[in-house]
């Protein structure tokens, strides 16, 4: 066999059923080896979009996605969703192709040195100048990809090495189990936690695991803990519950902040750096426990004075065990904390205007999707609203990244989470400005047959920019562009397409959209008066005297 015929049968013996990307010419012989084997091809429209399909199907599957591109401008339509997944602490391998580096007669066309463009952004990048080494590079990068923090692995297949005969095969894979945090940690912990007046417990991207999200209902409820989570940590806990105090989508002065201040002792479980910090520690009275399978990274704002080290779902169940004499359930601050996030942030929208507010788009689709819906969040102003207000039900029911936080990512992150559950209503949340950014990928939404609903946010600028130039004081200038017609544009693509022109009308048209195969792009008009009615007033001028 030639190397990239071992390199997909390296791939099959990872477990690997879809590969997302574009191939160009020095993929060629790899693409024909996939042609033959039971790998699934998903060809996109661009590899940007195709890196954040491959990422979220790393987020939802706890198994590294694949991307594959070509070399030069290839590769580098996928820095971005690299780095989306580094950040975001995603497990991914990006495969890309190269000139023959043996003998060649292109001169320097084309030719990167991606393998250095990739270093800082990845795990661990590497160029294969040998198809024999393919299977323990493979198995390697399998691993890296997975172990410690999630992240981005980079292989580059030269098109020689990729036609090179060899008689190497894969290596068997096996499972990493982590190690188990030491028990004088659990104890120093609980104790800590037993002698706290106002206890918090942080849920953030880390914990935010199917295999974990059960663990941590169990110590909220056998504990009573009051919790609040990250914008990436939504859903590890039903939010419904009456210990939630909701989700730290501002890093200061919303409602929980009332809690975050009173707090003596905050529980992170989970909790990166690189998610925008949900509270700035000081050196206060406040104490912080890290609970993590890895140290933290001290910062400037984050500087944990005591850390649980080890398997996460582990030190839940020791946790819970070692504070079972303890209930922080009838904690009267935190219980008017909770009615006071409910009535303002959490309760039913009723607006009778047009456009319509953020709050009501937020409140209309919290009310029409079923429990075990995903709805996926590009990003601008409307991610803060949803972080903020939407009521996550389970693990992953709100996908959004906030972490590098890039626009464009909403559409693919939609299309990649259809095909790991396409039993369930998967709903793409967008702004104007972030769907036109990746907005080709409906041909491939709808090449899939997938059942999917796009909702399109229309201001004509972009509108968290806006709000911030707002803060600022400074006057509105550069940030207004004009859209075209959605309802033709998702037709052309053979969507369908439906545009809201009055207040009561988005409900009704949702609910047709999720009873009816296809894919529907349903364009929402968005007042964003609302940022400045309340961010800039109503919350910088709420007291905290309750």
């Amino acid at each position: 066999m030639n190397g990239a015929e071992l390199l997909v049968q390296c791939l099959e013996n990872e477990g690997v059923t879809i590969i997302f990307g574009i191939p160009g010419e020095e993929n060629l012989a790899f693409l024909e080896a996939l042609r033959t084997s039971n790998i699934r091809l998903i060809l996109t429209r661009h590899e940007q979009a195709a890196g954040f399909m491959a990422a979220t199907y790393g987020r939802l599957t706890g198994k590294p996605g694949v991307c594959l591109s070509t070399l030069g401008p290839g590769a580098t339509n996928c820095v971005t969703a690299v780095s989306y997944a580094l950040l975001g602490g995603m497990p991914v391998v990006f495969i890309t192709g190269q000139k023959p580096i043996k003998k060649s007669k292109q001169g320097r066309f084309q030719i990167l040195d991606v393998i250095s463009m990739m270093e800082p952004i990845t795990k661990f990048t590497k160029q294969v100048v040998n198809a024999g080494t393919i299977p323990a590079m493979i198995r390697d990068m399998f691993r890296i990809a997975v172990n410690g923090k999630s992240g981005p692995v980079h292989i580059e297949l030269p098109e020689d090495i990729a036609a090179e005969k060899t008689d190497s095969i894969p290596f068997p894979t096996n499972t990493v189990l982590y190690s188990i945090a030491h028990p004088d940690a659990i104890l120093q912990a609980a104790q800590i936690i037993r002698e706290a007046q106002y206890p918090l417990v942080l849920f953030g991207a880390a914990a935010n695991r199917n295999h974990l999200c059960p663990l941590a209902k169990e110590l909220i409820q056998a504990t009573g803990l009051y919790f609040f989570t990250t914008q990436m940590g939504k859903g590890v806990v039903d939010e419904h519950s009456p210990s939630c105090l909701g989700t730290a989508a501002l890093s200061d002065h919303d409602y929980i902040h009332c809690a975050i201040d009173r707090a003596d002792v905050i529980i992170n479980i989970g909790y990166d750096v690189a998610e925008k910090p949900p509270f700035f520690m000081n050196n206060g009275a406040m104490k912080v426990i890290h609970v993590h399978f890895a140290p933290a990274d001290i910062d400037e704002v984050y500087f944990p004075q005591h850390e649980i080290l080890g398997d996460i779902g582990h030190s839940l169940r020791a946790l819970k065990d070692a504070l079972a004499d303890t209930n922080h359930s009838n904690n009267a601050f935190f219980h008017h904390i909770h009615k006071e996030i409910n009535e303002h942030v959490f309760q039913d929208q009723g607006h009778d205007c047009f456009p319509n507010t953020p709050q009501r788009i937020v409140s209309d689709i919290n009310k029409t999707v079923a429990d075990n819906s995903i709805i996926s969040l590009d990003n601008g102003m409307y991610k803060i609203w949803f972080a903020r207000n939407y009521k996550a039900s389970h693990s992953h029911s709100l996908l959004l990244d906030n972490a590098l936080a890039t626009m464009g990512a909403g559409l693919p992150v939609a299309i990649s989470t259809k095909l790991v559950h396409p039993e369930k209503q998967v709903i793409a949340v967008c702004g104007d400005g972030g769907f036109m950014m990746n907005s080709q990928e409906l041909e491939t939404a709808v090449r899939l047959d997938l059942h999917l609903i796009v909702i399109v946010l229309c201001d004509n600028g972009y509108g968290m920019i806006k709000w911030k130039q707002r803060g600022m004081d400074y006057p509105y200038f550069g940030l207004d562009f004009a859209n075209p017609n959605f309802i033709h544009y998702a037709e052309s693509y053979g969507a369908k397409g439906y545009r809201i022109t009055k207040n009561d009308a988005f409900v009704s048209q949702l609910s047709y959209c999720l009873n009816n195969p296809g894919v529907h792009l349903i364009e929402v008009p968005v007042d964003y008066s609302e940022n400045e009615k309340v961010f800039l007033k109503e919350l910088q001028n709420k007291t905290c005297l309750f």
